[in-house]
């Protein structure tokens, strides 16, 4: 009953707030009820209420009226914090997995200021933000990560308790924008590309009558540089090249230099000589089942190569519910080019 009712709110809150990275506070989306506080502050006024109504005192009658027209008052204030503010999405943030991915909003006021807000999402939140009237400002939430690949919160809370602590008023934002969670590295034992430069292999292909390559069908992942495409032109069928005695390039980092290991531990392997080749400013190229990067230097070209890591066989979210942890699964992924 417990699960089918949490259902039911989780179902009428997505239809009330419906996925997207641009969205303006009004009263169809501004949730408000009191608080601890609140709740004892009304339960005191009744009890006070009650005494007046008791021995007919009219200085008790003022004051339950005057603490009530305060509720009230306090009730309208905690609302307007919220109504007419415009939150975006500003830029999804990359980081390395169980590290906080930084989401930048921009918290845009009305005619109104927005002030006490915190903006929260899991365990962690921002508090104390304040906005004064037509003006903007970017808050960095931090959005914690469990795993690699890509990283879409389900709700980012808006919340204000401003002036008295007695009510809460709140909304969520729901993005549409995934950051990316990259591998957490791990030191790579020394190995040999399995990939040669273009050149490279070009030179060493054998001619006619060597018997120095083994011929194989086509599979995912194969480079297209072993792909011998003379006769793919000739009979249309895929053929690859496995040279005997190749030692691969030392430019690439390769998928498959790792026989034995499974999936993500390879992609933290292939994380940390990322990072490695980056620091020594060393050209190096990135080969994946299915993908490929040429060679380049530079922290951009790190940058690409890690974000190729992160989502190596992840789609980006699409569904309607968010998941907290990003899309990759509790389970590795399987193997490619090597056994585990």
């Amino acid at each position: 009953m417990t699960i089918s009712l949490k259902a039911r709110w989780r179902r009428w809150i997505n239809r009330r707030i419906p996925r997207s990275d641009s969205q303006v506070l009004s009263q169809k989306n501004i949730f408000i009820l009191p608080t601890a506080a609140g709740v004892v502050f009304g339960f005191l006024l009744l009890i006070m209420l009650i005494t007046a109504i008791n021995y007919q005192n009219s200085l008790i009658y003022l004051l339950t009226f005057l603490l009530g027209a305060l509720f009230v008052g306090a009730m309208h204030q905690t609302h307007r914090n919220l109504s007419g503010l415009t939150v975006d999405v500003v830029r999804a943030g990359e980081g390395q997995a169980g590290e906080d991915i930084p989401f930048t909003l921009r918290v845009t006021a009305g005619k109104d200021a927005g002030l006490g807000l915190d903006l929260s999402v899991e365990d962690s939140s921002v508090a104390g933000v304040h906005v004064p009237s037509s003006e903007s400002r970017e808050v960095v939430v931090p959005v914690p990560s469990a795993y690699r690949g890509y990283l879409r919160p389900d709700r980012i809370r808006i919340e204000t308790r401003f002036p008295f602590g007695l009510l809460k008023a709140w909304t969520w934002l729901r993005p549409v924008s995934s950051g990316v969670a990259f591998p957490r590295p791990i030191p790579a034992p020394d190995t040999n590309s399995t990939v040669m430069d273009g050149q490279e292999l070009l030179a060493s292909s054998p001619v006619s009558g060597q018997d120095t390559a083994d011929l194989r069908p086509w599979r995912d992942g194969d480079m297209s540089q072993r792909v011998m495409w003379k006769r793919f032109a000739r009979s249309g069928q895929m053929i690859v090249a496995d040279w005997q005695g190749e030692q691969g390039s030392p430019h690439w980092l390769d998928f498959n230099a790792f026989p034995g290991v499974d999936a993500e531990t390879r992609l933290s392997y292939l994380a940390w000589m990322v990072l490695d080749r980056v620091q020594k400013n060393a050209k190096f190229g990135l080969a994946l089942p299915g993908d490929a990067i040429e060679p380049d230097a530079g922290a951009l070209h790190g940058e690409r190569c890690l974000r190729a890591l992160a989502t190596w066989g992840e789609q980006p979210p699409r569904d309607a519910d968010g998941q907290p942890f990003g899309t990759r699964q509790l389970q590795d992924h399987p193997v490619v080019g090597g056994s585990v």
